[in-house]
């Protein structure tokens, strides 16, 4: 993905050090599961980043260093999606994610 990597925002927030403001966001990591390209979709597969002790792996980040939203898209796999499933729960539900580049043209250019 072209150097870039994906992450959830969980949090925005700023905090002010020796008279500058500097502008934040909570994110939860999620890496490549390969290398290349999936075979059937052309779309990167990514799953979440955990530590050891099963947390999500967090970081705090300068929203400068955002460069642009990623759609993901559940991989669902062969089993039913739950009717109860909301489309909030949509991004702690499943074990992959396809970064979806056909959402827009900006995406398709980024994440070829």
């Amino acid at each position: 993905m072209c150097g870039l990597d994906i992450a959830r925002v969980k949090l925005l927030f700023s905090f002010k050090h020796e008279g500058s403001t500097y502008p934040c966001a909570l994110v939860h990591w999620y890496s490549r599961v390969s290398d290349s390209l999936d075979e059937d979709t052309g779309m990167w597969v990514v799953e979440p980043d955990y530590c050891e002790d099963g947390a999500r792996f967090s970081s705090v980040i300068h929203l400068d260093t955002i460069f642009h939203a990623a759609h993901l898209m559940p991989v669902y796999g062969d089993d039913s999606v739950p009717t109860h499933l909301s489309f909030t729960q949509s991004l702690d539900a499943f074990r992959t994610y396809y970064v979806n580049k056909y959402i827009d043209h900006h995406a398709f250019e980024i994440a070829f």
